[in-house]
């Protein structure tokens, strides 16, 4: 780091559990995040603002007016714009030294493995289940780390899937096909706070997974009520009869 950068994360530094081998961890890093909406924005500022190195920033559709009111790396004049392109430039205003790869695309089939297996962890800021299972399925396959979460209406939860680690559930243990119990914030509505705070734990489980401080949310599952502002941690044990990960050895 040079001196610019001891500066710019001297309140991270300073931090035990960072210090400056933490600081070089998040530099050094590589994170995938799958969509520019509610939650990746979030993720995506959180973790650049944090040092992170190269962020991989994935959406294929553009900024809607009825967005603006919780996807914060937008803003009214980048209506009409791909998402990925406004969120990197909201990103490089942030933080110049962090890299941001956009991919104004959706990534599936083989592009989306290749794409996890190119980092170091996966952000999961999608909004739908066709999604999350391919997410869930390329991590488990890549053997890459996946960061998991979901808000609609005043409810969010967030969860970490190590296939790294022979005891994590993946999100195939949490959710089967063809479940439709989380339907899309254009069908229910959702407010506004209640994707930043299920993202900054997204970002923030995303760095101890980087830096190595701390419990990850492995087997566990955070659940949110913000009408009630109850959090509970509740524990996720991996489904013996799950069709992708029971059989891992």
């Amino acid at each position: 780091m040079d001196d610019n950068q001891l500066l710019r994360y001297s309140r991270q530094i300073m931090l035990q559990d960072i210090d400056i081998a933490g600081q070089e961890r998040l530099l050094a890093a590589r994170v995938l995040i799958i969509g520019m909406g509610g939650l990746g924005c979030p993720v995506a500022m959180y973790l650049a603002a944090a040092g992170v190195g190269h962020l991989v920033i994935s959406d294929f559709d553009k900024v809607d007016l009825t967005n603006l009111q919780r996807q914060i790396a937008h803003s009214s004049k980048d209506i009409g714009r791909p998402k990925v392109e406004s969120a990197k430039a909201t990103l490089k205003a942030l933080n110049h030294t962090t890299k941001v790869e956009s991919i104004d695309e959706k990534l599936e089939g083989s592009n989306l493995l290749n794409a996890v297996k190119a980092v170091d962890i996966v952000v999961d800021a999608s909004d739908n289940f066709e999604t999350r299972f391919a997410v869930n399925d390329c991590c488990f396959n890549a053997g890459t780390p996946l960061v998991s979460g979901a808000a609609i209406q005043f409810e969010g939860q967030v969860s970490v899937f190590d296939p790294t680690d022979s005891d994590s559930p993946c999100y195939r243990c949490l959710y089967q096909d063809g479940d439709d119990t989380l339907l899309s914030c254009s069908e229910n509505g959702v407010a506004a706070p209640v994707v930043g705070m299920i993202g900054t734990v997204q970002a923030m489980e995303t760095m101890k997974l980087i830096t190595g401080l701390g419990e990850s949310l492995v087997g566990s599952l955070l659940v949110l009520d913000a009408k009630y502002m109850e959090w509970r941690k509740l524990k996720l044990p991996r489904n013996p009869h799950c069709k992708l990960c029971s059989n891992r050895s």
